[in-house]
């Protein structure tokens, strides 16, 4: 079972971002594994990617309260392992070192080594760099939510230039030696106690240079394409939902990256969602309000009947149990909630008139003729 993040760095839950940051920069110091004896370094490892992930959840405000709420459970079902570590500012924390070194030996160079690698100003190896991700919105109506729909859409991208197979050289051109690091690909750094290997930024960790460049990509190894994907759309989505699409992002040396598809659910002119429940507004005529009767409903799956007991009043509110969205988690669907409007004529004929005149006079309404009109005294008997 997991530790109670808030507990693995020793702050109380309603710590300041200040707080979180300073006690993430002092354990995370103390447990680096660069300064513990050889012995200790495998449980320095340990505490360092504990702590590492509690911090990549506490410093983001929204990751943060889906734990506060949801706990372990919420986090794991939401985030993926690199995700819990993207947009998390470690930036500060270690100024001036170069992350993408000190996590990828920790997590692994191709899970999180290039969420870092930017961190402390340097680039990491095009060997082992992953292709960026992408995000798209996609806009689905409230039916295609409530059914699930697959959709075509089409995504702009960066792929591996075909020309020159990504080398950005130019075929049958020479490569030469890197001058900066001498063809080692890598340069040391040094910022206080940290002292490690830096990927070149000049030759990107290749350790040889272009001397002609591909005329297809320029020298960039990558071309621009726009790609038509076939993406599912599960049942129960909201405007909340997001969905990976793995290995969809744009290319890299150590594989895509992943697609990241925000929805986007339209307006309904029936219906409004509220969670997986549905509300809908129902014009009922008075007459059958007030005697009782059955009326057809619509909802997302076909129209279903639904009694009217007499005396209904306007404002009812009438649920259709499992009439609602599907829970996109579990399956299970939420209800709809009918308000009832009752429906006034605006225009009466003779006989009509003359029977609410009749209804009228039986009841004691006073319905004669004065600064109100008639139609106005017959709506309020029946509001």
């Amino acid at each position: 079972m997991k530790k109670d993040y808030y507990e693995i760095l020793g702050i109380a839950k309603n710590a300041a971002p200040q707080e979180i940051k300073k006690a993430y920069r002092s354990l995370a110091l103390k447990y680096h594994p660069d300064r513990v004896p050889e012995a200790e370094k495998k449980e320095a490892e340990h505490k360092f990617k504990e702590m590492s992930e509690a911090y990549g959840v506490l410093s983001d405000p929204k990751k943060r309260q889906m734990y506060d709420q949801y706990g372990h459970a919420g986090i794991d079902q939401q985030y993926t392992s690199e995700d819990i570590f993207r947009g998390a500012d470690f930036s500060d924390v270690f100024e001036g070192v170069d992350l993408g070194n000190i996590f990828g030996q920790i997590f692994g160079e191709s899970d999180l080594g290039d969420i870092f690698g930017g961190g402390g100003g340097g680039r990491r190896s095009r060997r082992s760099q992953r292709g960026r991700d992408i995000e798209y919105e996609v806009e689905v109506t409230l039916e295609e939510a409530y059914n699930g729909v697959s959709k075509k859409i089409t995504i702009p991208r960066h792929e591996h230039c075909t020309t020159c197979n990504g080398s950005g050289a130019k075929s049958g051109s020479k490569m030469q030696t890197c001058r900066q690091c001498g063809g080692r690909g890598q340069v040391v750094m040094s910022s206080g106690f940290f002292r490690m290997q830096q990927t070149c930024s000049v030759c990107g960790g290749r350790g040889q240079t272009i001397t002609e460049f591909c005329s297809q990509c320029q020298g960039k190894g990558m071309v621009r394409v726009t790609r038509k994907i076939d993406v599912n759309i599960p049942a129960g989505v909201d405007n909340t939902s997001r969905l990976r699409v793995s290995r969809e992002g744009e290319a890299g040396s150590a594989g895509a990256g992943d697609l990241y598809l925000y929805i986007r659910v339209l307006p309904h002119n029936v219906f409004e969602r509220d969670g997986n429940n549905i509300h809908m507004r129902l014009s009922v005529h008075f007459v059958k309000a007030a005697l009782g009767a059955e009326v057809s409903v619509p909802t997302l799956n076909g129209s279903v009947a639904m009694k009217i007991p007499a005396g209904t009043q306007s404002g009812k509110v009438f649920r259709l149990k499992g009439k609602g969205m599907p829970d996109v988690h579990r399956g299970a669907p939420g209800d709809q909630y009918v308000h009832v409007m009752l429906h006034v004529p605006e225009r009466l004929n003779a006989e009509q008139r003359k029977l609410l005149e009749k209804f009228a006079e039986i009841s004691g309404e006073d319905i004669s003729p004065s600064s109100e009109s008639v139609s106005e005294k017959i709506k309020k008997v029946f509001k």
